[in-house]
């Protein structure tokens, strides 16, 4: 590509960086701001989720029907709310979910939800006639009359009689229709006070059946079926996991960390500037291309906004700034060694590529697999985080390019004062010393054992302190409306026995939080909130946020989380082993993430923090950043093999990491800037995914460092010296052939 066609581009991107980051915050004709388009969760927007079990013995196909109609049923039930973008869907073999953003009366919600349907049929002037309980079955038939389809319904032989005795009355012509629009001499189907049907009699039916016609396609009929078959409600449903979250909460947690997303972002900006001056505006303009981006495909793809999901597009902008520090940090090593600003953006974009792809690739595998096996709040994560990881490697190969390479084609900007580097070839922020890391590796194996060894004995004396999300149970929060005394709030509610914990929450400490490991359904739920309303002068608008989550699921989490990391661990592996072509890379890098994640784990043992479903999203995204660490030094060890000439297996990863340490630290102290404010600004919610993020990030650095790198050198040292010095030997033998060979011209 010549240098004019890369200035045009240059100036088409500065373009629509401009234009998307106006269109996305204001809009402008048909495109509408991006707050008016993005679908917003329910833990941001308030409602009700609640998930219900069935508890049938049935099977296969059997189930799965009766799956649908239970569906069916509901879907037409939640409809019927007026509330907007209603969610039902079902959830494994025997699970339903629904979701109800801005439902206000939760405990309606969750009982309407819940019950049985209540299927009726009447005569014209609304007479009650029966009602489902009398219905046997109804299927889908073929109305010989109109060529269409049609319902055919089966009674009991009570409903038989009942059947029997309505439409002869109606056939009779003696009925007066009270409903417009509805023939006097029609049976009404009515479907929680919907007519559903209202089919005219041509004559009094007997034998317990009847067939519903009028020009029905297959699929009305079929929907038509489903309904009537489901209006007793084949299946006996339990809630299992439930949760009412407040709008007030949710906007108040979504504008604080709109706040703080921001404000991370400018610090990251101004670090990229001040550390790598001329490529620092490269980068820059690469993540505000990236934000834009990220933002908008989620709008388009219809992607859902929760809390968690913003932890995780603030996640992913670390993940965006490492490509670009690793490209940076390799291009200044290439200058430093002597090339041309020119040929040096060449060689180090060429050789940072693998390295960039292989780290961004086996974090997007730990995020692939966290988003099949995670919960909603989980996915909301996974999907935002994936979405990024693929956005950021398309940034920094596309964007960061373009503008780095016309920056090193410029007269004006060629210069290595531009690139970060010193009047005596040093770069800033870039460690020149020797350091020895491999010769001290055992002082590294004791401070990570103590640590252990401290999280161990806390665990099994303590135990850790699992929330409601694992032990089951129920969590209910209200606004007092001022500080109310903890023991007036347990006297309360000491008779209905729950040996609850109750804390504070909220400014000035005008919440309560009440935790419980009996699992409450929503009629226990009420009662102990109408207690506390009597007791307190507090009403049902007061309750902030309900959670229900039984004994299963948490059984569920804990399997699905053992699970997640074993089959993350294994697709790592074998990426690695393809890769690296070693065994050793993958063994050393699989003991990091180990020792990374029992950190994570002996640190909520410690300080005995709450371990609950973000914990897991915690752990996983652990798992894929901490061997993003290690794959970078790992990548340049390969590489020092190869091209080093001398040293031995202690000075070549001594060097490899000494080489790669400025940009581990910049990746680290950059993700961990932006964090920063979430966990100071944003509510609870965020605040439970970013801990763990954060302190394993802080793990993964030193485990990177002080413990794979390690490990790798006790893998190498009795089986690859000798491999090591063969390769030195033949890179010896190779240099004073190329010398002999120029000496002779």
């Amino acid at each position: 590509m010549n240098y004019n066609l890369k200035r045009v581009l240059a100036v088409l991107f500065v373009i629509i960086i401009a234009a998307g980051w106006f269109l996305t915050l204001v809009g402008a004709g048909p495109v509408e701001p991006l707050k008016d388009r993005m679908k917003l969760g329910l833990d941001v927007k308030g409602g009700v989720y609640v998930v219900m079990e069935a508890k049938t013995d049935l099977k296969g196909d059997e189930l799965r029907d009766a799956m649908e109609q239970t569906q069916a049923v509901i879907e037409e039930r939640v409809n019927q709310m007026g509330l907007a973008e209603p969610v039902v869907t079902i959830e494994g073999e025997k699970r339903i979910r629904v979701e109800l953003p801005g439902a206000e009366d939760a405990q309606e919600a969750i009982e309407q939800i819940g019950r049985t349907a209540q299927l009726q049929f009447a005569l014209a002037d609304g007479t009650i006639v029966l009602d489902g309980g009398n219905v046997k079955d109804a299927t889908i038939a073929t109305d010989n009359e109109s060529a269409g389809y049609a319902v055919a319904l089966e009674f009991d032989s009570e409903g038989s009689d009942l059947f029997y005795e309505a439409t002869t009355q109606a056939y009779s012509g003696s009925v007066t229709s009270a409903i417009e629009g509805v023939d006097n001499k029609a049976i009404m189907i009515i479907l929680d006070g919907q007519i559903i049907s209202a089919p005219r009699v041509n004559e009094p039916i007997s034998g317990g059946q009847c067939s519903i016609t009028g020009g029905f396609s297959q699929e009305e009929a079929s929907n038509l079926a489903a309904l009537i078959r489901g209006g007793a409600l084949p299946l006996e449903l339990e809630e299992i996991n439930s949760s009412v979250q407040s709008a007030k909460i949710g906007y108040n947690a979504l504008e604080m960390s709109v706040y703080a997303g921001i404000i991370g972002l400018a610090i990251i900006l101004i670090i990229m500037l001040v550390a790598y001056r001329a490529m620092g505006i490269a980068a820059d303009l690469a993540l505000l291309f990236y934000v834009i981006i990220v933002l908008n495909i989620m709008s388009a793809m219809g992607s859902v906004l929760t809390l968690p999901g913003i932890a995780g597009i603030i996640l992913s902008v670390g993940m965006a700034v490492d490509a670009n520090v690793v490209i940076f940090s390799r291009i200044r090593e290439e200058i430093m060694n002597g090339k041309t600003v020119r040929v040096a953006v060449q060689t180090g974009f060429k050789r940072a590529m693998s390295t960039v792809v292989d780290s961004q690739v086996t974090t997007l595998i730990a995020a692939v697999i966290l988003y099949q096996i995670g919960t909603s709040a989980v996915k909301g994560f996974a999907f935002t985080f994936m979405i990024g990881i693929i956005v950021s490697i398309f940034t920094a190969v596309v964007i960061t390019q373009l503008y780095v390479g016309l920056l090193s084609e410029s007269r004006r900007f060629s210069k290595k004062s531009f690139f970060g580097i010193k009047a005596d070839n040093s770069a800033t922020f870039n460690i020149n010393k020797e350091l020895h890391f491999i010769k001290h590796r055992k002082i590294f194996y004791v401070i990570s054992a103590a640590i252990l060894v401290v999280g161990l004995v806390f665990g099994l004396v303590r135990g850790l302190n699992y929330g409601i999300d694992f032990t089951g149970g129920t969590m209910i929060q209200m606004d007092m409306g001022k500080q109310v005394k903890i023991s007036d709030v347990e006297d309360a509610i000491k008779e209905y026995d729950l040996s609850p914990e109750i804390i504070y929450s909220g400014e000035g400490n005008k919440e309560i939080v009440i935790r419980t490991i009996e699992s409450l359904d929503s009629d226990k739920r009420a009662e102990v909130i109408g207690t506390i309303n009597g007791a307190f002068g507090t009403t049902d608008e007061d309750v902030v946020a309900e959670e229900l989550f039984g004994p299963s699921v948490g059984k569920e989490l804990r399997n699905n989380a053992i699970l997640a990391i074993v089959i993350a661990s294994i697709c790592m592996l074998i990426y690695i082993r393809f890769r690296f072509s070693q065994w050793k890379f993958g063994g050393a890098a699989l003991l990091g993430v180990l020792h990374d994640v029992l950190i994570v784990i002996a640190f909520y043992a410690i300080f005995n923090i709450t371990v609950n479903n973000p914990f897991i999203a915690g752990v996983l995204t652990v798992v894929g950043y901490s061997i993003n660490d290690t794959i970078v030094i790992f990548d340049r060890i390969r590489e020092n093999i190869k091209y080093m000439r001398k040293g031995n297996t202690e000075e070549l990863i001594d060097k490899s990491i000494t080489q790669t340490l400025g940009r581990s630290l910049m990746t680290s102290i950059t993700t961990l800037i932006v964090m920063v404010p979430l966990l100071i600004m944003a509510g609870d919610a965020i605040r439970e995914f970013v801990l763990p993020l954060m302190v394993g990030i802080i793990a993964g650095a030193y485990s990177s460092i002080a413990v794979c790198s390690p490990l790798y050198y006790e893998f190498a040292k009795p089986a690859s010296m000798s491999n090591y010095e063969k390769q030195i030997k033949k890179n010896k033998k190779k240099s004073k052939k190329l010398k002999n060979d120029e000496e002779k011209k």
